[in-house]
């Protein structure tokens, strides 16, 4: 009977056992370092450090390399360990003019609108509803 009890409790406390995810890519420093302003294209960068994450929200003159852990246990809020951010801002002819590192201590956190954008139109009550409906529906014939 102890060993059956023993055993459930093992089974309970690995399935509560963390998660590690590691997502996204961040270039190591030295293929990073060598990157240098004003000498390498949009082509450079991307056959030495590969495509980014993303891109600018408003234009394509930034590049973001982004990685993320994130530990997981059960059903709790995923908590995240570690996150590095790398921008690469190009200039108008397309050398890269800056690049820039963030790290967890960059990060801010933000907190959401929670405003509701009204829809145009009529706003009815419960009992407008019901009773706009009476004498609508004649009897068929």
């Amino acid at each position: 009977m102890r060993f059956l009890i023993c055993g459930f409790v093992a089974t309970a406390l690995f399935g509560c056992a963390a998660t590690i995810d590691q997502r996204g890519y961040v270039p190591d420093p030295e293929r990073l370092g060598r990157v240098k302003q004003g000498l390498q294209s949009r082509d450079d960068v991307a056959r030495l450090l590969g495509s980014p994450s993303s891109l600018g929200t408003f234009d394509d003159k930034t590049w973001y390399y982004i990685s993320r852990r994130i530990e997981s246990v059960a059903f709790f809020e995923p908590k995240v360990l570690e996150q590095q951010v790398v921008a690469i801002e190009f200039d108008e002819t397309g050398f890269v003019s800056q690049v820039r590192r963030y790290d967890m201590a960059d990060g801010r956190e933000i907190e959401p609108v929670d405003r509701v954008t009204p829809t145009p139109g009529k706003q009815m009550t419960v009992i407008q509803q019901l009773l706009g409906n009476v004498g609508r529906f004649g009897s068929r014939k």
